[in-house]
């Protein structure tokens, strides 16, 4: 199973682990597209702080998100799973996982990145401000940017198990499965149950909660119906249904009321 991840606005400080090492992160395949976007956003962030800071649509008050940028090379580098923060990661919970289930995670959690395309929350990364959304004036919208790259990379990583894809829609533009890579994903909305609406809290925490649920019972879906299964068996109400045309992936929508 893969799980992608969607990473979190806000981040945890760096710290003062060893610096960056480019060549130690998952993937390599997309080794030569970080780099790209990497030396772009130290050399902008390390020059003109007010364009900087329009280029990645910060506001005044996150002024200090550019000298972070500027300093990527230097700063001190802790596991991607301890720099993600927010509603998701909360849910989460990776620290209190048990071992194994912390071994589950590691293989099978994917968070991408505006920055690094795609990381394990095992790589050790600094803290850094680039969303996917951003238009870097030489590289372009990195959406497209990472396009090319993920194709080549990512159907390698996903095998031929279950994609269970519970990214925003600004990160599911970087890669889209196709083909029997497709047939094999699960996207998971989650929907307020009274309005059938996605509530931003409300699909955050239970993405969170999902991913736990699943690393802890250590159960590993081989495609989006035995999912289905699993979810109702670890008492999610969710709504799913086949796919008309083969190669497409599931749609699996998840109702809450609250969240615990």
């Amino acid at each position: 199973m893969l799980v992608l991840l969607p990473p979190s606005e806000g981040k945890a400080a760096s710290g003062r682990g060893a610096p960056l090492k480019p060549e130690s992160l998952s993937l390599p395949g997309l080794a030569a597209a970080r780099a790209a976007v990497l030396d772009e956003l130290v050399e902008l962030c390390a020059g003109d702080e007010d364009k900087a800071r329009e280029v990645l649509g910060l506001s005044e008050g996150l002024r200090g998100e550019v000298g972070k940028n500027a300093a990527l090379r230097t700063a001190g580098a802790r596991p991607a799973g301890e720099i993600y923060t927010g509603v998701l990661y909360d849910a989460l919970g990776l620290a209190s996982l048990d071992a194994a289930a912390k071994r589950r995670a590691a293989r099978s959690l994917l968070v991408f990145s505006g920055l690094w395309g795609a990381v394990r929350v095992t790589d050790r990364i600094p803290s850094y401000r680039c969303s996917m959304g951003v238009r870097l004036p030489g590289l372009g919208a990195l959406g497209a940017h990472w396009r090319t790259p993920m194709a080549a990379v990512l159907p390698e990583a996903a095998g031929d198990g279950l994609v269970l894809d519970l990214r925003s829609a600004a990160y599911a533009a970087a890669w889209k499965p196709k083909g029997g890579t497709a047939g094999r994903t699960a996207t998971v909305r989650v929907l307020h149950a009274p309005t059938r609406k996605v509530v931003s809290h409300f699909n955050k925490a239970t993405k969170g909660r999902i991913v736990r649920s699943l690393l802890t019972a250590g159960i590993a879906p081989k495609g989006p119906a035995e999912l289905v299964e699993a979810l109702r068996d670890l008492r999610y109400v969710v709504e799913a249904e086949p796919p008309a045309r083969a190669g497409t992936a599931w749609s699996v929508d998840v109702l809450v009321d609250e969240v615990h």
